[in-house]
């Protein structure tokens, strides 16, 4: 039985909020494609046919957008996540300066007033509903206002060609625009918004596990505390025997007391362990030991228990790395020697190293490995066969060195049989500060 261990306390970025981030990017960077665009069409404008623009005050709305792009940048580094009043305020500011620019460029008659539909439709993807109604508001006033109020447009000669004709052309290329950025922001932001229910996914199965794994603590709590009063009796019972003098002149029958006496101690034991895991993996008394030892330890002791299968150890890791014994870890490494005896190997090979603050842990046997429909449902509860390790033991495996801060993944080797991969950050067992003074 595998005891589960405290959850440790993650920094983990909520989806909603991930994805909040990353669509805050994607407007920036589309704020950098309209600032180049607006750019590039003033001059062309003003200076390729002709036309009389107001050149400072729409070259000061150009600057403004960058810098506030410059300043959303650096603030979007600093922060880990990003509100719907935030994209609606960003989006609110994008309106102000398009209503800007075309107030001082023809206002309603100009074509480009056909950008306000972009606006709309990236807050219609990105907002909450209620925002999205106040955009549809904000915009629409915006153009009310553009017809009321505007800087008329003065064209040469040479571009009076037909008003209607030169709208036209206008709209053309105003709908071409508004049609590639929304086909390169809208895929870009459905490509956030799958990532996003991804990690939704993620943590309700992680979700449902760890309640699986609680309802196994508690009934495997349950049950040790209902085997205490039965164990007890028991114990009497076989130290009543083995005071017997008629029961010990046989010596057979006496050598099966003590080994009732001996079983008896080891469930006992056991019945404690699990006591002691349900309440705290470490205890109020901790023991205080190197990794190498506790690895050693932990696999002569499964080794002991279980004489029937070899083992080879190659713990390549310092005497000197001081970390607290954790049950779970040496239950972790116990469940997966036993998953491996079960499968029928006969020999499981252990490598241990640590490197960069990592633990790393390669279990290898020779058994039969993993059938390919247990390597795709590897730690998933009750995903067993008959020919391969897996199972319920697995999944717990994966799930306390996940509680742990590390990751569980399995293979099959080259030559035959399987081997599973632990990997753990060396913080997770190392000493709390100051408690070293207390070893």
């Amino acid at each position: 039985m595998i005891s589960v261990p405290p959850a440790r306390a993650f920094r983990r970025l909520a989806p909603t909020q991930a994805a909040g981030r990353d669509n805050m990017r994607q407007l920036i960077n589309l704020r950098w494609l309209a600032v180049a665009g607006q750019l590039a069409t003033v001059l062309i404008v003003r200076h390729g046919m002709g036309v009389a623009l107001p050149l400072a005050p729409m070259l000061l709305v150009i600057a403004a957008l960058v810098a506030l792009n410059v300043v959303s940048t650096i603030g979007l580094r600093r922060r880990r996540d990003v509100s719907n009043a935030e994209v609606l305020a960003a989006l609110l500011l994008d309106v102000a300066a398009l209503t800007a620019l075309l107030y001082w460029s023809g206002g309603a008659t100009n074509p480009f007033v056909s950008l306000y539909l972009l606006q709309v439709v990236l807050g219609a993807v990105l907002l909450d509903i209620w925002s999205s109604w106040i955009l549809v508001a904000v915009t629409s006033g915006c153009f009310v206002f553009l017809v009321q109020a505007h800087r008329r447009l003065e064209l040469p000669a040479r571009l009076k060609i037909g008003l209607f004709d030169l709208y036209i052309i206008g709209a053309l290329v105003a709908f071409t625009l508004v049609a590639v950025l929304l086909v390169l922001f809208v895929t870009r932001i459905n490509a956030n918004l799958r990532a996003r229910d991804a990690r939704l996914a993620d943590l309700r199965q992680h979700a449902a596990e760890e309640d699986h794994i609680v309802r196994m603590g508690l009934l495997a709590s349950g049950a040790a505390h209902e085997l205490g009063t039965p164990l007890a009796t028991v114990s009497v019972i076989a130290n009543d025997w083995a005071k017997d003098d008629r029961l010990m002149r046989d010596a057979h029958l006496a050598e099966e007391v003590r080994e009732m006496q001996r079983a008896l101690v080891r469930c006992k034991a056991i019945v404690g362990g699990i006591l002691h895991s349900a309440g705290e993996a470490r205890g109020e008394n901790p023991t205080i030991t190197s990794l190498h030892h506790f690895l050693r330890d932990a696999c002569a002791e499964w080794r002991q228990r279980n004489p029937g299968v070899a083992m080879a150890a190659d713990l390549a890791v310092g005497t000197d790395i001081r970390i607290i014994a954790d049950i779970a870890l040496r239950q972790v490494l116990w469940n997966v020697f036993d998953n491996a005896k079960e499968a029928g190997a006969t020999c499981v090979r252990v490598t241990a190293a640590c490197e960069d603050g990592t633990i790393a842990i390669d279990i290898a046997d020779d058994g039969p490995g993993f059938a390919p429909d247990m390597l795709a449902d590897f730690g998933r509860p009750y995903a067993t066969t008959k020919t391969g390790t897996g199972g319920l033991g697995l999944f717990l495996v994966v799930n306390v060195m996940r509680k742990l801060g590390g990751q569980a993944s399995a293979r099959n080797q080259s030559g035959g049989g399987a081997l599973i991969a632990l990997r753990l950050p060396l913080s997770a067992l190392e000493l709390p500060p100051g408690e070293e003074d207390r070893d």
